[in-house]
């Protein structure tokens, strides 16, 4: 799934413009490397995204096309949030 569609499915971002936006300044690492939007995400990876003054790391746990709301923080598990 790429980057861009997972954080928009999964809620950590709302828009999927947004998640465009946030990638393509380099706000977002995938396992240690800056990535673009159309980076192809897999279940274990690390992702990174620096909010403001801020980052928060999760782990990708399930790639789904779609997804209830409330089982939307079922798709990752937060390792470690500075916000």
């Amino acid at each position: 799934m790429r980057l861009d569609k997972f954080l928009k499915v999964s809620r950590v971002i709302k828009r999927r413009s947004v998640a465009n936006d946030v990638c393509s300044a380099g706000r977002v690492m995938v396992n240690g490397k800056v990535s673009k939007p159309s980076v192809r995400l897999k279940t274990g990876d690390v992702v990174s995204i620096a909010f403001g003054n801020g980052v928060v790391t999760f782990r990708v746990l399930s790639l789904e096309q779609t997804v209830r709301k409330e089982e939307a923080s079922g798709m990752y598990e937060i390792i470690e949030d500075t916000l």
